[in-house]
């Protein structure tokens, strides 16, 4: 790591189309507009796939995996429930905080549960805590299916992590949030392509289809959930806003 000189006096200036962004650097305005550019930063060097937890790829910014570890410990669910499973690394962080706990499972639906992470899954020491789902999340008979499995569990949380479109993300509050129990969790992650829609990696669409959309609509619709900004504090996240709790039966 490179090591720089940056006394109390410094400034952070940004220079964009003929406008300029001057602050203080250790100011709070400061300490704002780093964790916004290194946001853009990480997305467009794709630092998200990095890190690996107990050997398998998350593909989670480093700041949102302590965010979650830390959620599911002190939610303590008694069951999880994942759209988006990948190459199965969030689903063995659930695993993991789980066994620690001494309890739960976790179920994890994709589209499409390729073979190569399947057998990373099977293989795992913890795929005795993980439940695998084949199928759209959106699907009814898909719904339905993980409706069953949840069954009557007292805790259960939501994590949703698939297609990040606005219209899928709002099809999954709608058919995922019933499942949420009082002072758990739903949330819905890359809400951050929203801010990221002008880096140079970005992809089509980003910047006007994204899950921010659908959170606020989602809101709007139903305040029996709030936003909880205590998981966004460490500055950097990939689902900003998206940590939604219920409050309401």
């Amino acid at each position: 790591m490179k090591s720089v000189y940056a006394p109390p006096s410094s400034q952070i200036v940004l220079r964009r189309d003929g406008q300029e962004i001057t602050c203080d650097l250790y100011s709070p305005e400061g300490r704002e507009l780093l964790a916004a550019l290194w946001l853009k930063v990480s997305a467009h060097n794709r630092r998200m796939y990095e890190p690996r937890w107990l050997g398998v790829q998350i593909i989670q910014l480093p700041e949102d995996v302590v965010a979650m570890q830390e959620l599911l410990w002190t939610v303590r669910p008694d069951v999880i429930v994942e759209t988006g499973i990948a190459h199965g690394g969030s689903l063995v962080l659930s695993a993991s905080i789980l066994e620690l706990i001494g309890k739960g499972r976790v179920i994890g639906i994709d589209v499409d549960i390729r073979k190569h992470n399947r057998e990373i899954i099977d293989a795992h020491p913890l795929r005795h805590r993980m439940e695998l789902i084949e199928g759209s999340s959106i699907d009814p008979a898909i719904v339905a299916k993980v409706r069953a499995s949840v069954g009557d569990a007292k805790r259960v949380l939501v994590t949703l992590d698939s297609n990040h479109t606005a219209a899928h993300v709002a099809a999954e509050l709608e058919a995922y949030a019933p499942m949420v129990t009082l002072d758990s969790y739903i949330v819905a992650m890359d809400g951050a392509q929203a801010h990221v829609g002008d880096i140079p990696a970005a992809k089509p669409g980003w910047a006007d289809d994204h899950p921010l959309q659908a959170i606020d609509q989602f809101l709007a619709k139903h305040p029996e959930f709030v936003v909880d900004p205590h998981y966004e504090r460490m500055d950097i996240t990939s689902s900003p806003g998206g940590f939604l709790r219920r409050v309401k039966a």
